[in-house]
């Protein structure tokens, strides 16, 4: 790009795209539809490229195109604000949105903003533009998603609202209510704004347990390697992807089964294997208060590491560590650990969850390997910086 700044344009030309962009979830939502591409697609392994490490911003997207110039699809992770110029650009088939959380604000300074290129982009592509998969218990997302020209509704269940209290049409305080089900069943959210006519769609996916539900009534049954309520709400999305690029459902399901470990993620890695004590940890990201809320029932040994750093890419703003809920680990052994791993030990002390402090990434999971003893596998939750640092300390990057 540096030699010839249209790269990207010209890279994005004569190939089916889909985007997937959000937040959260973005990383396995892509790696899960380009599966799902892949196993539809005659040689696939040759005619799907997409950006597996998950680098998405212009330099990451044109890297991974060059890389493949005889591709002819292409699934591209795509960070929330170059979605306009991939739209303009790229003219993708599909576009996939999930999600808003606050970690966007150090970066984008008010995620609105974000969804509003994103609203003004679809406009302006029009009747060309891309049919748009959205999640519709995101507010933002829906309102981003209201000027495209198709949309593909999914209700992915999710429990999460402190990062939408506000109407994004008009600013009033959105309600959120429970929706009750059949008998036995949880109740679902729903949100309505009291002051416009912004409400929530009627899905035409709905997500509820490991299982999707077509408007019409047809089920499929996910069977998926990464866990979590969270992954089965990206998957629900990769398949109505995939099914608009033409592939089967029972095939795309299939080719969904085979991702393991999306850019480490849930990957098990072996720390200090030099030193003779190795320690085997699962990783696991958490990037805000909503990505802790879904990891950290996920964490289910004792002891577990959390990491914790606050530069851009985590965001600057530790706040957002008081809007946990860490008091689920009271009675377990936890180990703090990160640049930031003392405004952790403070949360950790109001909430009254027993806890150690050691700052260096390597030290922690030799602790933990300590507390726990041989052959147990140690969850590790972190932030991204750290996380990225836990990858290539074990191996998988």
């Amino acid at each position: 790009m540096r030699i010839d700044p249209q790269a990207l344009g010209k890279l994005l030309a004569e190939r089916r795209i889909a985007a997937v962009t959000g937040t959260n979830g973005k990383t396995t939502t892509t790696h899960l539809l380009a599966a799902a591409v892949r196993a539809g697609t005659p040689d696939g392994q040759r005619q799907v490229v997409t950006n597996a490490d998950g680098a998405n911003l212009y330099h990451g997207v044109a890297s991974a195109l060059a890389e493949a110039p005889q591709a002819g699809i292409a699934v591209l992770e795509t960070d929330e604000r170059i979605v306009p110029r991939i739209i303009a650009e790229g003219r993708p088939e599909v576009l996939v949105l999930l999600n808003f959380s606050r970690d966007q604000m150090d970066r984008n300074h008010e995620i609105k903003s974000l969804g509003r290129g994103w609203r003004v982009a679809l406009e302006a592509a029009g009747a060309d533009g891309p049919v748009v998969v959205a999640n519709a218990c995101d507010p933002l997302t829906t309102w981003a998603a209201g000027t495209a020209r198709t949309v593909v509704w999914i209700d992915t269940g999710a429990g999460w609202t402190q990062d939408a209290a506000l109407c994004p049409n008009c600013g009033a305080v959105l309600r959120h209510t429970s929706v009750p089900l059949a008998p036995g069943s949880l109740d679902r959210g729903h949100w309505d704004c009291p002051e416009c006519p912004l409400t929530q769609p009627v899905a035409d996916y709905t997500v509820h347990g490991d299982e999707v539900t077509e408007a019409d009534g047809t089920t499929w049954t996910l069977d998926l390697q990464v866990p979590g309520r969270f992954n089965r709400a990206n998957a629900a999305c990769a398949l109505a992807a995939a099914r608009l690029m033409g592939i089967e459902p029972e095939v795309a399901l299939r080719g969904m089964q085979t991702v393991t470990s999306p850019a480490g993620r849930y990957a098990v890695a072996t720390f200090g294997a030099a030193s003779g004590r190795p320690v085997k940890a699962r990783l696991m990201l958490s990037k805000n208060p909503a990505g802790w809320a879904e990891s950290l029932p996920l964490a289910a040994t004792d002891p577990v590491v959390l990491a914790i750093d606050a530069i851009a890419a985590d965001g600057k703003d530790v706040s957002w560590l008081w809007d946990v809920d860490y008091e689920q680990l009271a009675g377990r052994r936890v180990i703090c650990t990160g640049p930031r791993a003392l405004d952790l030990a403070v949360r950790l002390t109001y909430g009254g969850v027993g806890h150690e402090v050691v700052p260096d990434l390597s030290a922690a999971i030799a602790r933990a390997g300590e507390l726990a003893g041989e052959d147990v596998v140690v969850d590790v939750l972190s932030t991204y910086t750290p996380f990225q640092k836990l990858r290539k300390l074990g191996g998988l990057a």
